[in-house]
């Protein structure tokens, strides 16, 4: 890769980060604040319910675009031959699927636990269709690393989302405000990708067109219909065996789990997978960028899973209520849970950026066959806490030694990654000290909070701060060597 195009993709990928990072801060913010005035107003039992369409929509949205829109972003020709028959191809499986799940919404919500959800399920059903209208736009956006347009329209949508579903749910309409609110701000944020993308294209057909885009695409679909399953499953295992009640409770602690992966993974992964896609040809690049990004996503990801899983009472019983503290048990195991899950998402993005869709696919396969009974298990032994347990054995004993294994296919070796992670691996021993012994000696849960919190991190942040350098050497994107590659340890 030469220094020019290096440089440029260095300033591609910091404006993308900043922006992503942006977006994402600012909506998770925003959404604390009105998911605790909603967790105050709804019933555990409301949340169950929600949930249990979630899932539904979910699915949808996840396998509707074939994996196309992914495609798209990593196109290597010239996107404007293929974009168009990638819009017919989206829209017309969209409108199948919206289809099927209308007629069949009423099995699927009876199949989950909560027969009275099926019409909560028809109504966000409808997100199916403006989402496959809009995915083209969407990944133009991405492709050209428009992140700034993207978190205005994602910001938009979310403000539509909050406020609308607050003033439903103040007004008595419960659940269906949440259901309201979720439809009307994907419809605000679907309009804004078409009006900001670079380019707009009509429907069209070229059978070897969709021939080509449906092999690069389908085996990405199938790895996300896999990532989408694993991460909905819990939902299935405690809606069948547990009831919508306790599935409120579980779907809080699991929401409050993935912060870490909302905050840092998702935005990484809008910019990582085309820059990790850049740097394909220059594996000793790629070695060196993924090592530095996972230490720093690791240097991030800590402090706020750490803190989660030692002070989950006092967080739960003081942020939203007593009638939520059941969460409590649950988010112990899934805070480690989403920990795990930031490093294999970036594992994951790395895999996909140099086409290995089909290696990714198996790994969710494994994934997926290991938790469903273990999940199970753990809801029949313990409750809401075994299917954290269960959440949590799986992704750390299974399914991280085996990405490790596939990373090596890229030269990447368990001690570059060791290596990039040591400190916040011992920080996070001396971040649990302060609110281990907060959480058991003092009260009330205001106090268990400021002072395990600025305590644990007064111990932590110093061992990780030399990593900035990492950042700085992040952020210049110079070419690199097998010196960069052992600077990123």
């Amino acid at each position: 890769m030469s220094t020019e195009s290096t440089e440029e993709l260095g300033t591609l990928v910091r404006k993308g980060m900043r922006w992503s990072f942006a977006s994402t801060f600012l909506s998770r913010l925003a959404n604390l604040a009105s998911g605790i005035i909603l967790a105050r107003l709804l019933t555990p039992n409301d949340y169950g319910l929600f949930a249990v369409a979630t899932v539904a929509l979910v699915i949808l949205i996840n396998i509707n675009d074939l994996g196309l829109e992914q495609v798209l972003v990593r196109w290597p020709g010239d996107v404007a031959k293929v974009a168009s028959t990638a819009t017919t191809v989206i829209f017309g499986f969209s409108v199948v699927l919206f289809l099927g799940f209308q007629a069949g919404a009423s099995a699927f919500a009876t199949a989950l636990g909560a027969p009275e959800a099926t019409d909560l399920v028809r109504v966000l059903a409808f997100a199916i269709l403006v989402n496959g209208a809009l995915a083209v736009p969407s990944a133009m956006l991405t492709r050209s690393f428009r992140q700034d347009l993207r978190t205005y329209a994602d910001l938009t949508g979310f403000v539509v989302t909050t406020g609308l579903t607050l003033v439903l749910a103040l007004t008595g309409f419960g659940v269906w405000g949440l259901v309201w609110g979720r439809l009307l701000g994907n419809l605000v944020n679907g309009l804004l990708h078409l009006k900001f993308t670079p380019v707009r294209y009509r429907p069209g057909w070229d059978p070897a067109v969709a021939k080509e885009l449906l092999r690069g695409g389908l085996p990405l679909a199938g790895a996300t219909i896999l990532a989408v399953a694993m991460v909905n499953v819990d939902n299935v295992v405690i809606g069948r065996l547990l009831g919508p009640e306790t599935l409120g409770l579980y779907v809080l602690a699991f929401n409050l789990s993935s912060w870490p992966v909302t905050l840092l993974s998702i935005p990484v992964a809008r910019v990582s997978v085309p820059a990790f896609a850049r740097l394909q040809e220059d594996l000793v690049a790629l070695r060196a960028a993924f090592a530095r990004s996972m230490g720093l996503l690791m240097a991030a990801a800590v402090p706020i899973c750490g803190l989660l899983a030692i002070m989950a009472g006092p967080t739960i019983r003081f942020v939203y209520g007593d009638k939520w503290a059941g969460a409590a048990t649950a988010l112990v195991f899934l805070a480690v849970l989403g920990l795990a899950r930031v490093a294999l998402q970036l594992c994951f993005d790395v895999l996909i950026a140099v086409g290995r869709a089909r290696q990714t696919l198996g790994l969710q396969a494994l994934w997926l066959v290991v938790l469903t009974p273990a999940l199970a298990i753990g809801a029949h032994l313990h409750g809401v806490a075994g299917v954290g347990i269960a959440h949590m054995a799986v992704a750390v004993v299974v399914v991280l030694p085996a990405f490790l294994v596939a990373l090596t296919g890229l030269g990447i070796r368990p001690g570059l990654l060791g290596s990039a992670v040591l400190r916040p691996a011992l920080g996070a021993v001396l971040l649990c000290v302060v609110p281990y012994f907060a959480t058991r000696e003092l009260h009330p849960d205001l106090l268990v909070l400021v002072v395990g919190g600025v305590g644990g991190l007064a111990l932590y942040l110093p061992v990780v701060y030399p990593m900035r350098r990492g950042l700085v050497a992040l952020k210049t994107a110079k070419p690199a060597g097998r010196e960069a590659e052992a600077g990123a340890v």
